[in-house]
C-alpha cells in the first residue's frame, strides 16, 4: 500500500540538501595547542582559571579534542559529557558512559592508576571490563604524561549525575569477564614509541592517528571476534555507515587524492571533486578535525601516505539494474527534492557542502552511506555555519527512495546497482 505523503510543493519544501559521505572516521593531535579555547561542547570549558594557570590541563583539553572524546560522550542535547549514545552493534546494544567527574556515575572516583589501567587494559575501577566499542586498544598506545592529561582536563570539569541505559548484549557478549581472554588476543597493551628511520613529521602523524585518533578502529575490518584484522585501513562496515579505504590504493583507497583535497576534507568536511562529509565523519570533523592546527592535519597525511595500498576493503555486491529500471522516477524524485540544493550536474547551489561530484557514496554499489544519508539524515558544523539535512523517509517511500538511490548512482557515479526498498524501512 502507498504511504500517504505531502504534495510536490510540500515535498520541495521539506526536503533538505542531500550531502554524500566519504566516511574516514577519525580524529587528530596530541596536545601541540590544539584550538582549545574553543571546548568541545557549550558546558565543558574548566573555569578560565584553571585553564590557564595549569599547563597540563590546556594539553589534556587538546589531547580530548584531538581524541574526539565528545562525539560518543556528550550527551543528546549535546551540552555535557554525561554519555547515553547507543551504539548497535551485532551482538547487541552499547550505551556511551557519563565521563564527568562525579563519583558515583562518572569518573570522579579514579585514581591515576585507575584510569590508565582502563585506557591500557581495558579495565575500570572494580576490575570491571569495558567493551572495546571504547577504543581503548587504540588510547593503549598513549604516552602516561598524555593519558593522565586528558584526565587532569575532564575533572575540571562540573561533575554531573547521570547513569546511561542499560546495555542490552547477546549471550555470550553479555559475560564481562570474556573479556580476559578477548584481550590477549587482541590488545597490544603496548605504548607508541617513534621510529628513528622516519621523519618528525611521520611519527607525529602516526600518534595522531593511531593512538589518538583511533582511525583503524573504524577503517580497519574485524576479524571473527570482532579484533582488528590484519588488513590495516581497508575499510569496513561500521554502526550502519562504511568507513572507507584508507590505504594508498588509487582506485578504493586515497592513492587519487591530492594533499590538499584530504586537507580540505579533514579539516572543513568537504573537498572539491570528493563530496562532503556526512554520518560519523561529519562528527568526527565537527567535534575534533576542524578544531586542530593546520600542521597536526598535514603531519597526519604524511602518515596516511605510507599506508600499504589494500584494494580489498568492504565487499559490494548488489543485483545487476536493468535497462530504465526505476531511472525515470529516481530522477524526478532529485528533480524535485534535490536539484534545488546540488544541481542536476552535482555542482552544488551556493554551498560548496553541497557538491556530489566524485563522491565516494555515489561510486559504491552498495549505496551504505547513501542510504544512511536518506534514512538518518546528517549535519555538520562549518566555519560557513551548519550544513544539515532530515532524513527522506518520513517524505518519500521505500520504493520511491530506492529509485532515487539507484539514479544517483548511475548518474554521478557510473554504477549500476539496485537498492533494496527494505533498506529504507522503519
Amino acid at each position: 500500500m502507498r504511504r500517504n505523503v505531502p504534495a510536490p510543493g510540500t515535498r520541495f519544501l521539506r526536503a533538505i540538501c542531500l550531502g554524500s559521505t566519504l566516511l574516514t572516521l577519525g580524529a587528530l593531535d596530541a596536545g601541540r595547542g590544539a584550538r582549545a579555547e574553543t571546548s568541545p561542547s557549550g558546558d565543558t570549558s574548566p573555569p578560565d582559571g584553571q585553564r590557564d594557570g595549569n599547563d597540563q590541563v590546556s594539553r589534556g583539553q587538546a589531547l580530548f579534542i584531538a581524541a574526539d572524546c565528545a562525539a560518543c560522550h556528550l550527551s543528546a542535547d549535546g551540552r555535557a559529557l554525561t554519555g547515553g549514545r547507543a551504539f548497535t552493534l551485532p551482538f547487541g546494544t552499547i550505551h556511551a558512559v557519563n565521563i564527568t567527574p562525579d563519583r558515583d556515575t562518572g569518573i570522579g572516583a579514579y585514581s591515576d592508576s585507575d584510569w590508565l589501567a582502563m585506557l591500557r587494559k581495558g579495565v575500570g575501577r572494580n576490575g570491571k571490563h569495558l567493551y572495546p566499542v571504547m577504543p581503548y586498544t587504540s588510547y593503549t598506545l598513549l604516552s602516561d604524561e598524555d593519558a593522565l592529561a586528558i584526565k587532569a582536563y575532564l575533572f575540571t570539569l562540573p561533575p554531573l549525575r547521570a547513569t546511561p541505559p542499560m546495555n542490552a548484549l547477546s549471550f555470550p557478549f553479555n559475560q564481562r569477564w570474556t573479556m580476559i581472554f578477548w584481550n590477549w588476543f587482541n590488545n597490544p597493551n603496548r605504548r607508541m614509541t617513534p621510529d628513528p628511520a622516519r621523519s618528525a613529521a611521520w611519527n607525529r602523524g602516526a600518534y595522531l592517528t593511531e593512538a589518538l585518533g583511533h582511525c583503524g578502529q573504524c577503517h580497519t575490518p574485524r576479524n571473527f571476534m570482532f579484533g582488528l584484522s590484519h588488513r590495516a585501513y581497508a575499510g569496513a562496515v561500521q554502526v550502519g555507515w562504511t568507513a572507507y579505504n584508507l590505504t594508498s590504493d588509487r582506485e578504493h583507497g586515497l592513492g587519487g587524492w591530492s594533499d590538499d583535497a584530504l586537507f580540505s576534507y579533514l579539516s572543513a568536511g568537504q573537498a572539491r571533486n570528493h563530496g562532503p562529509a556526512s554520518g560519523p565523519m561529519a562528527e568526527a570533523i565537527e567535534h575534533s578535525l576542524s578544531r586542530l592546527p593546520a600542521q597536526d592535519i598535514r603531519d597526519m597525511i604524511v602518515y596516511l601516505r605510507s599506508v600499504p595500498a589494500r584494494a580489498d576493503g568492504p565487499a559490494h555486491h548488489e543485483g545487476a539494474l536493468e535497462p530504465d529500471s526505476g531511472f525515470s522516477e529516481g530522477r524526478h524524485v532529485f528533480q524535485q527534492a534535490c536539484a534545488g540544493c546540488h544541481l542536476e550536474n552535482g555542482t552544488g547551489r551556493q554551498s560548496d557542502w553541497g557538491a556530489l561530484g566524485g563522491s565516494h557514496s555515489l561510486s559504491d554499489p552498495s549505496a551504505t552511506n547513501l542510504v544512511a544519508v536518506l534514512r538518518e539524515g546528517t549535519s555538520l558544523q562549518t566555519d560557513h555555519g551548519r550544513m544539515s539535512m532530515q532524513g527522506f523517509t518520513a517524505v518519500y517511500t521505500p520504493k520511491e527512495l530506492s529509485a532515487l538511490s539507484g539514479w544517483m548512482l548511475r548518474h554521478f557515479g557510473g554504477v549500476q546497482a539496485t537498492i533494496d526498498p527494505k533498506k529504507f524501512r522503519p
